[in-house]
């Protein structure tokens, strides 16, 4: 969906932690993508690439160390008070985990209308009447309003929450791994909901997960991080049907196939040497050490992402 200007713009962003007197975590180090309005970005990549470190910095939850972060054309890196506070009506977060982001002392109500409480946008019957609507919007019920997170499964669990997150009408959302801690058969139901809700409001999302072929059937663009860089940034389709990135082709190559006779024809690259430590890395590509066409000069010098087709961005010395 083509817009003069995204609604989410991210430039070079760099987010450090500090470990020790002299030791760097560089969690997510010169970041840059855009999502435009209506659109999902799925952000993959194996555990501890930064993903969530991203998207938590995007909307706030933590301090950027650099770079720009742009939402409405407007600069919202590290916003405070009142301006942080009404980025949070525009920008949600459904978390990972739905065991431990609900509240076990709140009734799902309360829960749902934690945001609505906040920002004193309803009260009295028109702020019940809203919360059995957005009960409602994620396929629960009314009845479900006084009763407590336990008493739920994990996928009402994380319809609750993703309920929470609809209750300010926001624009943009991060769904950071929504679907990892649910079970398989229940994944499927929460994507196609998410589906529903972004055609039926109009959101925007940031989809962060692990699971490449979900991300394939919700993203229209697909970002590719590997220990703290973007790597591969492109479309959908292109990237499931041409990755050009040698990670890319590894992490495709992983996905099972249901057709047994396929799934035996089919050659995984198998990823070998050490994965290096994000903590003060060294110059040059970071995936040198794990790569089968690693030259000397990916030892000395970090690749930047380039367009080497239209749409298609790729960090790599190949090209």
């Amino acid at each position: 969906m083509p817009q003069d200007k995204p609604l989410v713009q991210v430039k070079s962003l760099k987010k450090y932690f500090t470990i020790g007197r002299n030791s760097i975590l560089k969690a997510v180090d010169d970041v840059s993508f855009n999502i435009n309005r209506g659109e999902t970005l799925g952000l993959v990549g194996e555990s501890g690439c930064g993903k969530t470190t991203c998207g938590r910095t995007i909307i706030g939850l933590y301090n950027a160390t650099g770079g720009d972060i742009y939402f409405e054309d407007k600069h919202i890196n590290n916003l405070k008070g009142k301006d942080k506070k009404e980025l949070s009506k525009k920008a949600q977060i459904i978390f990972q985990d739905p065991y431990a982001s609900l509240n076990p002392r709140m009734t799902v109500g309360d829960i749902v209308a934690s945001g609505i409480d906040i920002h004193k946008m309803y009260v009295k019957q028109e702020r019940m009447d809203k919360i059995y609507e957005l009960l409602r919007l994620v396929g629960l019920n009314k009845e479900h309003a006084s009763r407590f997170p336990h008493e739920f499964s994990g996928g009402q669990r994380q319809r609750i929450g993703i309920a929470r997150a609809l209750a300010i009408e926001p624009q943009f959302i991060v769904c950071d791994e929504p679907i990892s801690a649910l079970d398989v058969s229940i994944q499927a139901q929460i994507v196609n909901l998410l589906i529903d809700l972004q055609r039926d409001l109009g959101l925007t999302y940031l989809f962060i997960a692990h699971d490449l072929s979900m991300v394939r059937h919700i993203s229209d663009k697909v970002g590719v991080m590997y220990l703290g860089q973007m790597v591969e940034l492109t479309t959908s389709s292109n990237l499931y049907d041409n990755p050009q990135h040698p990670y890319t082709q590894a992490l495709l190559s992983s996905i099972p196939i249901a057709d047994p006779r396929l799934s035996r024809n089919k050659k995984r690259i198998k990823l070998e040497g050490e994965i290096p430590s994000p903590i003060n890395p060294k110059p040059g590509c970071r995936f040198m050490q794990r790569c089968r066409y690693a030259k000397p000069i990916c030892g000395e010098i970090t690749p930047q992402l380039q367009e080497i087709q239209p749409e298609h961005f790729v960090a790599c010395h190949l090209f």
